[in-house]
């Protein structure tokens, strides 16, 4: 009998691979369904013998059975896309049955959570330093650090919580851990347990994940005896985006309306119920196993660059021919992941702009490909990794709307704690309109005045000054990243494409030289 491997990755799902399935059942064939590749372009992708067929319909099932497809791709594991990845987090991918628990354990798995037992709490802590992991989610903040933090800090109940609320464009790395590598992700959870003095553990995922939500609560049901006395379960939020900020995700996990916290006090120190909480990215809890397993702390750090240890999961969209996931060592130069991986465009047109990061990322002008993946220098150039989704746009992008849009989403998004992200990304989303109008009369004229001040008209550099002074508000007043990171897309995309702003380009980059943006 005929063994067909198919993803029943929510995306394949998205794309026929139910139907697809069915179809080779029909056929007499053995289908199992398994984790997704990740090569997302080419789903619903059919693996006989290690080989390769896709994108595939039912209607190609009779052509790939009898050898005359013109879908072939090869050995899958010979692909470019594939063959040139250093994969640790998705080892798995596209090999192993989601929930199966025979095959995670003949694949290495809970071999780290074996080992943290055996080396204990204090150890286990030291490897994860060793290791260089930092937060996967998109601040970069050692992970190590986070744990010995809640380690040392006095309490009778800690908690693990994994912030599976993955919102930001272009990123679907969280829900294919969570689909395809359940146990990975549990694995990691339960070695923080046994780092910080943590009995429970919870999963924070977003409604809009219905599959990862079914998925995670099979895995926890089938493993809960490996894991014990770890407990695990999973909170389903509404998908507020602002959620995917710790402390808004506690208040969320307590019961209360999702708005950021101030700090201190530190999730650390006084976290969910006021106690001592790890929260965690899920890819940053999925690569745990292979730093205290079979790959060690001592691998792991020998990748990358600087500061940025080990390997991450990019996530490649947007107009981009071949689009998927892509794990790498940092490093990689974004115009190697643009160009040589993604293949350019889909259109077949020129890249206009890439951002990296989510929606609150910047825009990265062609120019600007060499810059190397790595947090640091993403940083020096005014940008961020974020969660690594990176969304490319051709030559028929709009920036100056895009701009807007970000703007538009900050005040969707805000949670109405502080000013200016709450008010803020309102008056910048009519400046942006006033700039693009073509208008120069503002708010001033159309509201009553205060204090006798007499109406004015505001020229366009003069509004480009406005926005640039709002971003600066934004950037250094917001209690969290989300207004605090807004300003990036805007003042970026002011910077490399002032066409897309105003009828008169030279006065937008005027006002940005002269206030210094």
């Amino acid at each position: 009998m005929t063994l067909v491997k198919i993803s029943d990755d929510a995306l394949a799902r998205a794309c026929g691979a139910d139907a697809l399935a069915a179809a080779f059942e029909k056929k007499g064939c053995e289908v199992h369904r398994v984790s997704s590749w990740g090569m997302q372009w080419l789903e619903p992708l059919v693996e006989i013998d290690g080989k390769g067929f896709g994108p595939a319909t039912a209607d190609d099932v009779d052509a790939i059975l009898d050898g005359s497809s013109d879908l072939a791709i090869g050995a899958i594991e010979d692909h470019p896309f594939i063959a040139s990845q250093q994969r640790l987090t998705f080892a798995r991918a596209g090999k192993t049955r989601p929930t199966s628990l025979e095959d995670y354990a003949a694949t290495g798995g809970w071999s780290g959570l074996k080992r943290a037992r055996e080396i204990g709490a204090e150890q286990i802590v030291e490897e994860v330093l060793h290791s260089g992991l930092r937060g996967r989610g998109g601040a970069g903040f050692p992970a190590g650090i986070k744990w010995r933090t809640v380690a040392q800090t006095p309490g009778a109940q800690k908690y693990i919580v994994a912030n599976a609320d993955e919102g930001d464009s272009a990123t679907f790395a969280d829900r294919m851990v969570m689909e395809g590598d359940p146990y990975a992700l549990i694995e990691g959870m339960a070695i923080a347990g046994k780092a910080v003095g943590a009995s429970q553990g919870y999963v924070y995922l977003r409604s809009e994940y219905p599959d990862a939500i079914a998925k995670m609560n099979r895995a926890l049901e089938l493993c809960a005896d490996i894991i014990a006395p770890f407990k695990c379960e999973v909170r389903v939020g509404a998908g507020a985006y602002v959620c995917g900020e710790e402390t808004s995700l506690l208040n969320s996990l307590e019961g209360k309306r999702g708005e950021v916290r101030a700090k201190p006090p530190l999730p650390a120190i006084e976290g969910l119920f006021g106690r001592p909480t790890v929260v965690n990215n899920i890819l940053t809890l999925a690569a745990v196993p292979h730093i205290l397993g079979e790959g060690g702390a001592n691998d792991y750090e020998a990748l990358g660059m600087g500061r940025s240890k080990g390997t991450m999961p990019i996530q490649l969209a947007g107009n981009i021919k071949h689009g998927g996931l892509y794990e790498t060592a940092f490093g990689i130069t974004l115009g190697e992941l643009i160009n040589d991986i993604g293949g350019g465009t889909a259109s077949g047109r020129p890249v206009k702009a890439v951002q990296v990061g989510g929606p609150l990322g910047a825009y990265l002008h062609p120019d600007q490909f060499d810059i190397k993946f790595d947090y640091e220098e993403y940083t020096a150039s005014e940008a961020l990794i974020g969660h690594g989704g990176i969304t490319v746009f051709d030559d028929t992008a709009d920036m100056g709307g895009m701009a807007r849009f970000a703007m538009e989403f900050c005040a969707a998004e805000s949670c109405g704690k502080c000013t200016p992200c709450r008010i803020g990304s309102v008056r910048g989303v009519e400046i942006i309109d006033r700039m693009r109008e073509g208008r120069s009369r503002g708010t001033l004229e159309r509201q009553p005045q205060m204090h006798n001040t007499p109406k004015q008209d505001r020229s366009a550099e003069d509004e480009v000054v406005l926005l640039a002074d709002l971003c600066d508000v934004m950037k250094s007043s917001s209690l969290c990243a989300l207004g605090g990171f807004t300003p990036y897309p805007v003042v970026s995309a002011m910077r490399y494409w002032p066409e897309d702003f105003s009828d008169d380009p030279e006065s937008v980059t005027r006002a940005l030289e002269r206030i210094g943006t």
